[in-house]
């Protein structure tokens, strides 16, 4: 399988938007893809903001981002307080945040929800990310759940053995308020992981998968 690479950046950090519906999101998403990132890519300035959370949740939220991110980057970590659950009514105040971070922002890589994930939170926060960044590099990342939407990513970050563990784990231990949920544990963050390694043939036998909509290639 023939790899893309990010091109470098000179002397400035490679910019990441991290986009989530919900406090757990980004780092189920894409936790794997930050710590990887984080080992190789050099300078790196992560924006990272979680779009609905109670109290309890947005510390969780918070500590969780601070641990994965460590002070190894440039971070501004932004927890706001949207109504779970009904982001299709809250779109006008949901899609000003969005031209607020628009008009600060010039990311090199978007890591957002999947285009066709069905929960209405994850949904909303996509398309408003694709009509908000046109030309961006957008990966959408997937989240399991209930709803059983899982399908066929087009876009694979290798992950080593230790990164997907030490993400599984990171994750259980971040959030004990959802340590309850049947899902909820590091089994099932390292089963889909596993599986996506397989699909495209990892090194080390983990993954996480990602839909790209649109890709340039600089040959």
């Amino acid at each position: 399988m023939i790899g893309l690479t990010l091109p470098a950046r000179g002397t400035g950090p490679l910019r990441v938007l991290c986009l989530g519906a919900h406090a757990d999101d980004i780092e189920i998403g894409c936790g794997g893809t930050l710590l990887t990132l984080l080992g190789r890519a050099g300078r790196l300035a992560v924006q990272w903001i979680v779009f609905s959370a109670t109290p309890e949740r947005a510390g969780e939220a918070q500590r969780s981002a601070n641990a994965l991110l460590g002070n190894r980057c440039e971070q501004d970590v932004e927890i706001c307080d949207f109504q779970d659950g009904i982001f299709p009514h809250q779109l006008p105040a949901i899609k000003a945040v969005f031209e607020r971070v628009k008009q600060r922002s010039k990311p090199d890589l978007i890591l957002t929800h999947a285009w066709n994930d069905s929960h209405q939170d994850h949904n909303t926060i996509a398309t408003l990310t694709s009509n908000t960044f046109r030309d961006h590099l957008l990966l959408g990342y997937e989240v399991p759940k209930y709803d059983g939407d899982l399908g066929r990513p087009n876009a694979y970050v290798h992950l080593s053995e230790q990164v997907a563990r030490q993400k599984a784990e990171a994750i259980y231990d971040a959030f004990p308020s959802q340590q309850h949920r049947r899902w909820f544990d590091p089994e099932t963050f390292l089963a889909l992981a596993r599986l996506r390694g397989i699909e495209c043939n990892a090194e080390e036998g983990y993954a996480e998968a990602f839909y790209a909509t649109k890709m340039v290639m600089a040959l």
